[in-house]
């Protein structure tokens, strides 16, 4: 299950950039996961609120913005995104939608990142 890894890697980050700008509370977490990482959006919502408890992270709202898989594909040169609904869990092949060609170059939706934390300090 890489789901709970993976949400205590986006805790232990925000956990560690809160602390260091002398938050008090934090409000919000905006995390950034591409539909090439596989993994359920919705577990690690329920992980991070699970994980939260008795940290600074506690009742914080987590939003999870999904990122689309887009290539370059250097057979045909097409650019762009592909459909990404019938990838396999264990094994993901992504093939170019205009020449189905395997060897290409994935340009977006590979990442999980922390890409805005809301937090209350003191005055």
């Amino acid at each position: 299950m890489h789901e709970l890894s993976m949400a205590e890697g986006i805790l232990k980050a925000v956990i560690e950039k809160s602390e260091d700008n002398n938050a008090t509370e934090v409000i919000e977490v905006v995390v950034e996961i591409g539909k090439m990482v596989l993994i359920n959006p919705e577990q690690i919502k329920f992980l991070l609120d699970v994980l939260s408890e008795d940290t600074i992270v506690k009742g914080a709202i987590f939003t999870i913005e999904e990122i689309p898989i887009e290539i370059d594909c250097p057979e045909c040169e097409y650019k762009g995104k592909i459909d990404d609904d019938e990838l396999d869990h264990y094994a993901p092949v992504v093939n170019c939608p205009k020449c189905g060609n395997k060897r290409l170059h994935i340009t977006n939706g590979k990442d999980c990142i922390v890409k805005n934390i809301i937090i209350e300090q003191e005055d």
